[in-house]
């Protein structure tokens, strides 16, 4: 009788253990690992972050699995240009994609020359480094890297291949309640510019903003159970790092 008892005591506390993990994961915050290239120089392979969910309201895409329990909205707020965030990819609505929001809706975004356009006004873009070695995937690849600022003050690093890059394109316009998104590795990035996978994304899509690093280690030189490399592997000058 008692270890009937024990054992319905325990299921009870897991599952009001499992009930409060999933609120504070829908409606609070939640955990991400970067596992691409294409956000660096600020965000690498081995990241993990943590995204708040309230920043710009919930849609069905705040809680696990998607559900249909409602449509558009609740509480919602406008986001940033320049904001990091993660989203659910138009193409399947299932997979999570992280970039920075570059298009609100009704601006038109174009590439001239390599040079990022926003409503037909150059974004400005600062020097940082001609020597820079960054990856694209596996492959390391030889990049500048600059210091841009959007038009209200934001300023990141953004990276862009020396010998060729992404040159010009098309003009994007945004549709209304849709962002366009870049990555900021701009050669290496599957993002709104690829219209049949990605291309423009719902404000319903949004899942969260990103706030900041709390752990980060370097998978290719061990994994986080290979204790003995920890000293190679964990990267302590990225724990909590703001995400800019």
């Amino acid at each position: 009788m008692l270890n009937k008892k024990f054992f319905i005591e325990n299921v009870k506390t897991l599952f009001y253990a499992l009930l409060i993990a999933i609120f504070i994961r829908s409606i609070i915050i939640q955990p991400f690992y970067i596992p691409s290239s294409s956000m660096e120089p600020n965000l690498l392979v081995g990241d993990r972050l943590f995204v708040t969910k309230y920043s710009y309201g919930y849609s069905k895409h705040s809680f696990p699995f998607s559900p249909p329990i409602f449509k558009g909205r609740l509480f919602a707020t406008n986001p940033k240009r320049g904001d990091v965030i993660v989203f659910k990819t138009p193409a399947d609505n299932r997979t999570d994609y992280i970039k920075r929001l570059i298009g609100l809706p009704g601006d038109n975004i174009q590439f001239i020359n390599n040079e990022l356009y926003i409503n037909n006004n150059i974004i400005f873009k600062d020097l940082k480094s001609k020597d820079d070695q960054i990856f694209c995937g596996k492959r390391l690849i030889d990049v500048f890297t600059y210091e841009e600022q959007l038009d209200n003050g934001k300023k990141y690093k953004s990276t862009y291949l020396k010998n060729s890059s992404y040159g010009d394109t098309d003009i994007f316009i945004v549709p209304e309640d849709h962002y366009f998104f870049l990555g900021d590795n701009r050669d290496c990035s599957k993002d709104s510019r690829f219209l049949s996978s990605v291309g423009y994304v719902h404000k319903d899509n949004l899942v969260g903003k990103a706030q900041f690093i709390f752990f980060s280690s370097d998978r290719s030189i061990g994994s986080i159970f290979s204790f003995w490399k920890w000293n190679r592997s964990i990267r302590m000058n990225r724990f909590f790092k703001t995400i800019n």
